[in-house]
């Protein structure tokens, strides 16, 4: 298990990023067949990585999108594609859902880390497959996702270990971490988000798209019924005012979930900032990644890196760059959002969405079904 993370290097960059999308491409159409197979460490050529990118969106999803529809039909790609759309939908879903991500922050504060979840954490469950994937994720900071699914199903009906506390694990050691798609991906394996309707690790399955390298015959709660509904969130609307142009000289400020460009019409862009809020230091391998994607964008548009206490750095970066605006992408459910919550912003500020998120967001009412059926409309609109 040693050197696993000079395995499989993610370079915080925009350039690497793209170079991994090109390298991609020319496979997309063969990705269903290959998907679920985990290959190991180093070796999850069947899948894209390209997920660290697009959760601080170096590259975006429609950035993607387009690549692979300059090369291949919509039908011919359609599983990469719906996978690409998984995580907007995900985020969409809890826009309209908050009370599931207060719910689950609130109960991290209560649970009690046992000795078996410092077992399970640790690597030391006697379960090979499950522990060589705990140290994978350490020490990369990522699995392939067949994996999560079985690590997730072991963790909550093997171990018997709450549902939270291996979120939180997946959340704090993952390099594509994203609060909507990471939360709800387990409440769904626990058979909370779709009530009922949970997901089963199995041996023979794991054996299978693993080629033989685990068989944990004997070892897996094969049997496990559903968890029992937590609770009941109703859906709350969905505001998504149109984007206004920002008035007078207006600064553009990031955040790690999402370094793209603004769009061209938001107002004249003199200057830009970027700030990595104290929630998303998490290991160092994480912040590593985040503070290199952030320097590399700040790098290309010859931005200011913002520090210490949020409200004073934007009051000063206002008067020093003489701003009468300042523009950001929505913040979507997460630590960010919480995070900007806490801090006294100045007035100046002004949100906008993005067309993706416009477009898609509105389709996650229910399951994944009705946002995959507006995604062959949306593609064309797209394809070159």
């Amino acid at each position: 298990m040693k050197h696993l993370a000079k395995q499989m290097p993610f370079i915080p960059t925009r350039a690497a990023a793209l170079d991994r999308l090109e390298n991609f491409v020319p496979h997309a159409a063969k990705y269903s067949g290959r998907r679920n197979f985990d290959l190991g460490t180093g070796n999850h050529s069947a899948v894209s990585r390209l997920s660290p990118y697009i959760r601080t969106r170096l590259i975006t999803e429609e950035e993607v999108t387009r690549a692979v529809l300059r090369r291949h039909s919509p039908s011919a790609a359609e599983k990469f594609l719906q996978e690409v759309a998984w995580r907007t939908y995900w985020k969409g879903w809890m826009e309209m859902h908050t009370g599931v991500w207060d719910d689950y922050v609130s109960s991290l504060s209560s649970l009690k880390k046992s000795a078996a979840y410092e077992f399970a954490i640790g690597g030391k469950t006697g379960i090979e497959c499950f522990d060589h994937w705990t140290h994978e994720l350490i020490e990369t900071g990522y699995l392939h996702n067949h994996a999560r699914m079985w690590f997730a199903s072991i963790w909550i009906f093997t171990l018997k270990l709450p549902w939270q506390l291996g979120a939180d694990f997946f959340l704090t050691h993952l390099l594509d971490a994203d609060a909507a798609a990471n939360t709800l991906s387990w409440r769904w394996v626990a058979g909370l988000h779709t009530q009922g309707k949970h997901y089963l690790a199995r041996a023979e399955n794991i054996s299978k798209y693993t080629l033989g390298r685990f068989d944990p015959s004997g070892q897996l709660n094969e049997s496990a019924a559903a968890m029992p509904a937590d609770a009941s969130y109703e859906k709350t609307p969905l505001h998504l005012p149109a984007n206004i142009k920002a008035p007078g000289r207006v600064g553009y400020l990031m955040f790690p979930d999402d370094l793209a460009s603004p769009p061209s019409d938001i107002g004249n862009i003199v200057a830009t900032a970027a700030y990595l809020p104290p929630v998303l230091e998490t290991t160092p391998l994480v912040s590593r990644f985040l503070s290199g994607a952030v320097n590399d964008v700040l790098l290309e548009t010859q931005g200011t890196l913002l520090i210490g206490d949020l409200s004073s750095a934007l009051r000063d970066w206002i008067i020093n760059e003489k701003l009468d605006s300042i523009v950001l992408s929505r913040p979507t459910v997460g630590p960010t959002k919480d995070f900007l919550s806490t801090c006294d912003l100045p007035k100046q500020i002004i949100t906008f969405i993005r067309p993706w998120d416009r477009f898609l967001w509105p389709h996650a009412t229910a399951g994944f079904f009705k946002l995959k059926t507006a995604l062959p409309k949306f593609h064309a609109s797209l394809a070159p």
